[in-house]
């Protein structure tokens, strides 16, 4: 016996991720449920290479009976069916922002922080971490925990994906009629994405730092450690999927490149691909469809006093979504913190 997933916003692009995810890492599934809003409701979607899912309204899903839901469905949404899923039994893995920072739910990558799922049963909800701070603290924590972070100073080259599908289609559409000489006025973005780059995602804030700049700041401090300084930068790019971010780290301890490329080779979920020559680095368009955060141009800052700076590269829908969702998942299992349920 398996146990019972609801994926809530199924026909989204993370929801399809973590559909494929589910199925991909063979986990213990008895029964699946695809879950989304009204209107895609009757839709169908897949799970695996030949199951077919049809869509259930959210608004009238029972989640009694169900043991984990993995929502991906929009904050406001979450907001309202999160906890109605929790009330109900269903232990709650949610992907957006809602529930984030507050203090008795769990911010969880399982690379970095499986400890916090203890407190997961206070409100029955484990939050998911910005797709952009999960790649970073999968790569820095290895290098914290040998020679302890002081300052991370961080500027991001995010794909378009992270804002959903309909991101995607500007993209796509947006840039087909460059090459024929027309133009539309953007409706996703604040200024055209296609063949440009955007020093703004999420809204402005009053210290002029944007929102995703915001939760990279907090979300690394609550994960990783409350002591460690950080300033972002978050630019959107014309790349359909993966995220690409050019890290600079100050040490408390003398660490060396190299030292600091052996430390990452032996994390989880890190894969250094460091060749001082043409293409020896990862780029976005290499890591879609993968699941490790790949480190490249590992390199001694000699400005600052124990200085290092890398780049790292993931698939912002897999590891910045579905599979650390799923991972998630799988601790919970793992660590028998889960109780199999039976149909209500």
């Amino acid at each position: 016996m398996g146990y019972r997933v609801a994926v809530v916003g199924a026909t989204g692009a993370v929801g399809r991720e973590m559909l494929r995810t589910l199925a991909e890492r063979n986990f213990p599934v008895s029964e699946v449920a695809a879950v989304a809003s009204g209107r895609s409701a009757g839709q169908e979607v897949s799970f695996g290479e030949n199951a077919v899912l049809k869509v259930q309204s959210l608004d009238k899903f029972n989640f009694r009976g169900w043991d984990i839901g993995l929502f991906s469905p929009g904050a406001t949404v979450s907001a309202a069916h999160a906890p109605r899923a929790a009330a109900a039994g269903c232990v709650v893995i949610d992907n957006t922002s809602q529930f984030r920072m507050e203090p008795d739910i769990p911010l969880v990558v399982p690379e970095v922080n499986p400890q916090a799922l203890r407190m997961f049963s206070k409100r029955n909800i484990i939050a998911n971490p910005n797709c952009s701070t999960i790649q970073m603290v999968v790569a820095l924590k290895p290098l914290h925990d040998r020679w302890t972070i002081k300052r991370v100073v961080v500027a991001t080259y995010q794909s378009v994906s992270g804002a959903g599908k309909e991101a995607m289609d500007e993209l796509f559409n947006h840039t087909k009629k460059v090459f024929v000489h027309e133009a539309d006025k953007p409706e996703q973005f604040t200024k055209e994405i296609a063949f440009n780059v955007i020093p703004h995602i999420d809204r402005f804030m009053d210290d002029g730092l944007t929102k995703e700049e915001w939760k990279m700041t907090v979300e690394t401090k609550k994960i990783l450690d409350p002591d460690i300084a950080v300033h972002a930068t978050c630019v959107r790019v014309p790349v359909f999927i993966g995220h690409g971010e050019a890290v600079n780290v100050e040490f408390a301890q003398p660490v060396t490149a190299g030292e600091a490329r052996a430390a990452l080779r032996e994390a989880p979920g890190v894969e250094v691909v460091d060749v001082r020559e043409d293409g020896g680095y990862v780029t976005p368009l290499e890591c879609a469809g993968e699941d490790p955060v790949f480190v490249s141009r590992i390199r001694k800052d000699p400005t600052v006093a124990n200085g290092l700076s890398f780049w790292c590269v993931s698939d912002n829908l897999r590891k910045g979504a579905a599979l650390n969702a799923v991972q998630i998942a799988e601790t919970l299992v793992g660590q028998g913190m889960l109780t199999k349920k039976v149909a209500a």
